[in-house]
């Protein structure tokens, strides 16, 4: 009787539950990066399917709210801003801003938007909440791209002195810093909002509040000394800063406000994808 060859089985992929703490399998999410492009291009065409203007709708937003934040803050209140142009003040601030509340609210959401396909089809659930910070980093090169524009009227047409120095190579950096800020934030909220529904009515009335306690519509500087040290732990605040002073040479940010703000931006990732991935595994149940 001829003996049988027996091969050992080969498979190119296994999937299996997680057990560990810290097993969360990032390496997956590469492996399905063209799902992360079909979820960036799923969002886009949803959301201006049956617009007339499509995605000239990202720049309404921010120039709307510029001239509003500098007819009411720089004319009306008087708030200074540091010698930069009020209309490239308020952009940068708003655009940094819109940003990061949209990476936040789009991955706050994440199971709530997603409950249909994630409880039938399986893939990396981090895909959903990256693909959607993809989406608005869009919105967010195509605002810049109009910032730009600004710049160069108002250096060549209007003739006013911006010092621009090389810290502006440092853009895409910073664009990730705060992508990771309201990402890993919003991975957080996410774990929480699936058991108790009410907390989406308090993150919209808290980013409220926390624009306020950004430097989005006024600068650093005019802080009073006493509050200054409260800055540190809000971690927006350093980007915001710190993008001002690379494209308007203008600023009072300081290393340690950075280093902070970074360490902040660290810890909150951890716990976000810590969070992210033990509650994927049961909020079937719980939703």
């Amino acid at each position: 009787m001829e003996e049988k060859e027996i091969k050992e089985e080969h498979w190119d992929k296994i999937i299996s539950s997680k057990k560990k703490l810290f097993d969360l399998h990032l390496r997956s999410v590469w492996d399905y990066k063209y799902l992360i492009l079909m979820f960036i291009r799923r969002d886009f065409t949803v959301q201006y399917k049956q617009t007339i203007l499509g995605p000239i709708w990202y720049l309404v937003q921010p120039i709307i709210s510029s001239i509003m934040y500098s007819f009411v803050f720089g004319t009306m209140a008087g708030v200074g801003t540091d010698g930069i142009p009020m209309l490239l003040f308020y952009y940068a601030g708003t655009m940094l801003w819109t940003y990061f509340t949209g990476c936040l609210n789009g991955c706050a959401s994440i199971f709530t938007a997603n409950q249909g396909i994630f409880g039938k089809v399986y893939f990396p659930r981090l895909t959903a909440p990256v693909a959607k910070c993809g989406f608005e980093a869009i919105r967010l090169f195509i605002q810049f791209l109009l910032l730009c524009v600004f710049i160069l009227f108002y250096v060549f047409v209007k003739k006013t002195q911006i010092n621009i120095s090389l810290l502006c190579l440092t853009a895409p950096l910073i664009f990730l810093w705060v992508g990771l800020i309201g990402g890993s934030l919003g991975l957080i909220i996410s774990s929480l909002t699936t058991k108790y529904r009410d907390l989406n009515i308090l993150l919209a009335f808290g980013l409220q509040l926390a624009m306020y306690a950004t430097p989005v519509v006024y600068p650093l500087s005019q802080i009073p000394g006493m509050f200054r040290s409260l800055v540190y732990f809000n971690p927006m605040c350093a980007p915001v800063e710190f993008f001002r002073m690379a494209f308007y040479g203008a600023g009072s940010i300081s290393t340690e406000m950075i280093a902070v703000s970074l360490g902040e931006t660290v810890v909150l990732l951890i716990l976000g994808l810590i969070l992210f991935s033990r509650n994927e595994r049961n909020f079937v149940d719980v939703i």
